[in-house]
């Protein structure tokens, strides 16, 4: 394959890097990551590693040029300054990996022109927590629309979801559906469900590259595409294990303190109140060339991915064996 350019990654060395640098290598591109060493994961053979900490420079980078830079590790707008300031120059083109969380979610529907809540009064910009995720990722986008302009390129995930994915915000299902018996499924099988496969992400975001597309797109699947009784019906069916899933109602759940996403991945309560975090307006990136690939290979392929597990694994989501069955048992007998 022809050379289609050169790309470098800030971070690549987990989940969305890992897809990112591989579709990189499928169309071409010779691949440099830059990260602090610390994930084990090995990148594989042609993608050179330039290990350095970016909060305190680009060491050995200083008299490179790259086609792009792919900044999927920019948190606080301090950091994202420092890269934004040493690749103006060293780059064609800037790609920022932000998040839906930039927008305010108590709008009803969220698009590329959505409102962007401010950082609270007194919050620090140099210090990440859940409540200034949102807040602090804005401001980086806006650091980066201003150094680079028309040479920047920003994409806003909504969940990304797939193999190597260590967050179980989305693989507790396949996972949970593997276990089979009674499965407690939240809220109502119509709910609807937003998100996006890593690597239907990264193949999207090689395109605008090699197009040398500007702009913001918010990425995830479209409206109504699935619903949260497609993903367990379609989990099921991949583990093709025996099980039964009782749907339990919302309020039954946050009365028992059941925590929403965490507690129960892809479940927000309508008591959230902030119901377009999982009703994202997707038609720019779909114009743009973004594809989604069906269901059942993300549910198969997960599955597939977490049974490589250590048996021991601990979930960082869900319920426990224990816990849901408890659940099963009050819901039952209420």
């Amino acid at each position: 394959m022809p050379n289609s350019g050169s790309a470098l990654i800030l971070g690549g060395t987990a989940f969305a890097g890992i897809a990112l640098r591989e579709a990189l290598l499928r169309r071409g591109f010779d691949v440099t990551l830059f990260h602090r060493g610390v994930t084990a994961a090995t990148p594989p053979e042609g993608v050179r590693t330039v290990t350095g900490d970016r909060t305190h420079g680009f060491d050995g980078l200083e008299n490179e040029h790259f086609d792009a830079v792919i900044d999927t590790s920019g948190y606080l707008p301090h950091v994202v300054e420092r890269s934004s300031d040493f690749f103006r120059e060293r780059c064609k083109r800037y790609v920022f990996v932000s998040s839906i969380s930039v927008f305010d979610a108590t709008h009803e529907e969220l698009d590329e022109a959505s409102p962007m809540p401010p950082l609270p009064d007194g919050a620090s910009r140099t210090e990440m927590t859940p409540e200034t995720y949102g807040p602090l990722k804005a401001l980086c986008e806006g650091v980066v629309a201003d150094a680079f302009g028309s040479r920047a390129t920003i994409v806003r995930p909504g969940l990304i979801v797939g193999p190597n994915d260590r967050t179980d915000r989305f693989t507790y299902w396949p996972v949970r559906m593997a276990r089979g018996g009674q499965v407690l499924a939240p809220g109502a099988p119509e709910r609807r469900a937003q998100f996006v496969d890593v690597r239907d992400l990264a193949e999207f975001l090689v395109g605008l590259v090699e197009r040398a597309v500007p702009g913001d797109f918010n990425v995830t699947s479209p409206q109504g595409l699935f619903t949260l009784g497609d993903v367990l019906a379609t989990c099921a069916s991949v583990a093709d294990v025996p099980s039964h899933v009782t749907w339990v109602d919302d309020g039954f759940l946050v009365e028992n303190q059941v925590a929403p996403w965490t507690g129960l991945p892809l479940w927000i309560p309508p008591s959230e109140g902030i119901p377009g975090l999982l009703n994202a307006n997707v038609r720019k990136a779909v114009d743009a060339g973004l594809t989604i690939r069906p269901l059942r290979r993300t549910a198969a392929d997960t599955l597939a991915w977490a049974m490589q597990r250590p048996s021991d694994y601990v979930p960082r989501c869900g319920l426990s064996a224990e816990r849901e069955a408890e659940l099963l048992q009050q819901f039952a007998s209420a």
